[in-house]
Order: structure tokens, then C-alpha cells, then sequence
């Protein structure tokens, strides 16, 4: 996966991670590290054994994930590559930008995901099924 700042393709993004007798802390500069602002966040956790979840993309929505706790299994897919990245720690990221398919699996009993979205909630930004993506992406090449 490609690892440059303004890629329009998935990547994944290495935080800064500082360990000392005191614990562990992991620091994440949103304007250097990301290229969209965060005007959205959620957890996701207690994800029962063998659900996917995800299971989508967005039209303009930008989404970072980093598993806080535990691990999860991130799988996406930009129309041409799908790979599938295993976040288990809390200095690794995912970028997904606008237009990629994404499913998040194999979630540990433990793990919690945290996604910072760059818009609000807007049930208008979903692509729910992989053939309209499909289609979409091919009508933003024209």
C-alpha cells in the first residue's frame, strides 16, 4: 500500500508510540498525519464472534482507523487491489479515503476500534453494495 500523505488509496500510517515506567502513549498529529479534518469519531467493541463489520465505502467520507485495544482485521479494497491489513496496536493506522470498499473481521474479545471520519454522519454518503461501487468507481473514471 502506498504510504504518501495525499494518496487517494488506502495505506496504512504509523503513530508515534512512547513506552517508559509510567505506561504507554501513543500521540497522533491530525494535521500532519492525516489530509482531512475529523468532524466525526466512533468506538466499535463487543463484536461478536464471526460478525464483519463495515461491510461498505463512502462517497466523500474519509475514515483513520486504529484498533486502541485488541485486534481486528481490516480488509479493503480501491476497485482494482484488495488486500487485507491486521491492526493490533494502537501505532498503526488505517487511511481509508472516499471510494473504497471496507470490511473490519476477526475482531479479538478485547478489541476496540476507533474511527475518526472527516463528516458527519450522512446515511446519503453509503455505497451499501459492492456492485454499485463498482459502478460508481467506474463513472468517476469517465
Amino acid at each position: 500500500m502506498l504510504n504518501q500523505l495525499n494518496s487517494p488509496f488506502p495505506r496504512t500510517i504509523e503513530l508515534s508510540g512512547f513506552d517508559d515506567h509510567r505506561g504507554s502513549l501513543v500521540v497522533g498529529e491530525l494535521n500532519k498525519q492525516l489530509p482531512f479534518s475529523v468532524e466525526r469519531f466512533f468506538f466499535v467493541s463487543h463484536v461478536p464472534e464471526g460478525e464483519p463489520r463495515g461491510i461498505h465505502a463512502h462517497k466523500q467520507c474519509h475514515q483513520f482507523l486504529v484498533c486502541v485495544a485488541g485486534s481486528v482485521k481490516a480488509m479493503v479494497d480501491d476497485g482494482e487491489i484488495r488486500t487485507v491489513v491486521t491492526l493490533d496496536r494502537p501505532t498503526l493506522g488505517l487511511h481509508m479515503p472516499p471510494m473504497t470498499w471496507g470490511a473490519q473481521y476477526d475482531y479479538s474479545e478485547d478489541a476496540v476500534l476507533l474511527v475518526l471520519a472527516s463528516h458527519v454522519y450522512d446515511p446519503d454518503d453509503y455505497i451499501h453494495g459492492y456492485e454499485e461501487f463498482m459502478i460508481l468507481l467506474e463513472q468517476q473514471k469517465k
